[in-house]
Parts: C-alpha cells; sequence; structure tokens
C-alpha cells in the first residue's frame, strides 16, 4: 500500500519530534568530542558505523559485541530514528546515533577515540566526477586518521564492484594494508557473524550483481599528501568512464 504525501509527511515530523526524547541520538552536538566514555559511562571501545541509514549494524553489531560501543552516523533523522529505536526497544545501551553531515564528523571526535570505522553499503557515488564522494576517497581517509587509534581498522562492505576496485585501487596508492580482502562474501565456507548482518540497501540488490565484496584495511602512521590525488584521478580514469 502507497500511503498519501501528507501521511507520509507527517509520519516524518513524528518521527523527527520522537528524536528529541531520544536518550540515544545527539543531533549536531556541542562538546562531545572526546567526551564519548562519560556519554557511554565506560571506557569500552567505539566503533562508527558511517552514512548508517537505518542502523543496522550499529544494532546489529551491538548485539553481537556488548563489551564495545557503537555509534551510526547520517544525516537523515527519519532513517536515524528506526536504528535508535530498535536499540532502545532491545535495551542496547552500547548503541548510538549522531546526527551529522559525514564530513563534519572530525567535530565530533578526539584523537585516537575511534577503534573502528565501518562504512556498509555507501552510496558508492558511480559518477567519475564524484570520486571524491566516496567515503574511502582519501579525502574522507585523511579525517579518519585525525580520529582513528593507531592500528584501527576500517572496513568496507558494498555490492558495488566499482567502489570495491576503487577501494583497492587507494588502499595500494596510499600505503594502507588489506587485513582482509573477499571478493565474495556468501560465497566463503564460513562467513563471521558481523559480515551476515544485512542492511536494508543490501536487501535491494542495487548493483544487480548478488555479489557482496568486503575489506579490512589498517590506515600508514601518515597518508601521502594531496599531491598524490591528482595521480589517483588518472589511474582511475584509465578503468572508469569519465562523465
Amino acid at each position: 500500500m502507497i500511503l498519501p504525501l501528507a501521511i507520509m509527511g507527517q509520519k516524518k515530523l513524528q518521527r523527527f519530534a520522537e528524536l528529541d526524547t531520544f536518550s540515544n541520538v545527539l543531533q549536531f552536538p556541542k562538546n562531545i568530542r572526546g567526551n564519548w566514555n562519560n556519554f557511554f559511562k565506560n571506557d569500552h571501545p567505539i566503533t562508527l558505523e558511517l552514512a548508517c541509514g537505518k542502523g543496522e549494524y550499529a544494532v546489529g553489531m551491538g548485539k553481537l559485541y556488548p563489551g564495545r560501543n557503537f555509534i551510526g552516523v547520517d544525516l537523515k533523522g527519519n532513517r536515524i530514528w528506526v536504528g535508535a529505536k530498535k536499540a532502545l526497544q532491545d535495551n542496547l545501551y552500547n548503541v548510538a546515533f549522531l546526527r551529522t553531515q559525514i564530513d563534519q564528523v572530525i567535530d565530533y571526535f578526539a584523537k585516537d577515540e575511534v577503534s573502528q570505522i565501518w562504512i556498509t553499503f555507501p552510496d558508492p557515488q558511480l559518477r567519475f566526477s564524484k570520486a571524491k564522494k566516496r567515503l574511502t576517497h582519501p579525502k574522507f581517509l585523511r579525517l579518519y586518521q585525525q580520529f582513528l587509534a593507531p592500528g584501527g581498522f576500517i572496513h568496507l562492505k558494498t555490492d558495488s564492484p566499482d567502489l570495491y576496485r576503487f577501494t583497492k585501487t587507494v588502499i595500494g596508492m596510499y600505503n594502507c594494508t588489506i587485513v582482509i580482502d573477499i571478493d565474495h562474501v556468501y560465497q566463503q565456507a564460513e562467513t563471521a557473524a558481523e559480515l551476515k548482518i544485512k542492511t536494508h540497501y543490501e536487501s535491494l540488490d542495487i548493483a544487480g550483481s548478488n555479489r557482496v565484496h568486503y575489506l579490512c584495511f589498517s590506515l600508514p602512521g601518515k597518508l601521502p599528501g594531496k599531491e598524490i590525488d591528482h595521480d589517483l584521478k588518472e589511474k582511475i580514469r584509465e578503468y572508469e568512464r569519465p562523465d
């Protein structure tokens, strides 16, 4: 059944109003940077789910690992409401949500405050001109390095072969280290419990490939400077069609 636009709009407004009452949601907060352990009331390691959508990974990982804290980050309050509501219903006190733009995430986390980052089924930004908006572009890796603890992992799970290939190119050119590289997650003899968590976007199979790729990698002590970003652009030009 398709809901009338007026009803859909009213539902969204109700959700935004509820977000203000949710104890596990922070919307563009001030003075949270460096204070997440106070928020969670423990010193457990923190994992981010960036562009979390409905927060399936934050909630799923929160259930799997009660000794860790998870924060879903997204701008869309209507989507965050779904994950935040689920976390509250399931009494997952180690799961929270931060509403903000991804490119401003550095404003909310201090040096070494985050131990891992998950990027699950992000918009692959397939147009060549949109490459800088890909969440594994060095533009974003430089942001992550400002708050990701040394040796911390970045996880990418995607059904886009283009984003998978692009990310591997970035990893190679920017001296990152691949820890795990799985070209077809569900063809593995054994699938890790955290990789079995499915997001709304995974179920849609937008890429139409019926294949899910996974990369786990770490950053070097210092990423190469922006001077090689042009080389990256030329490299991907070899296999991506310019707009």
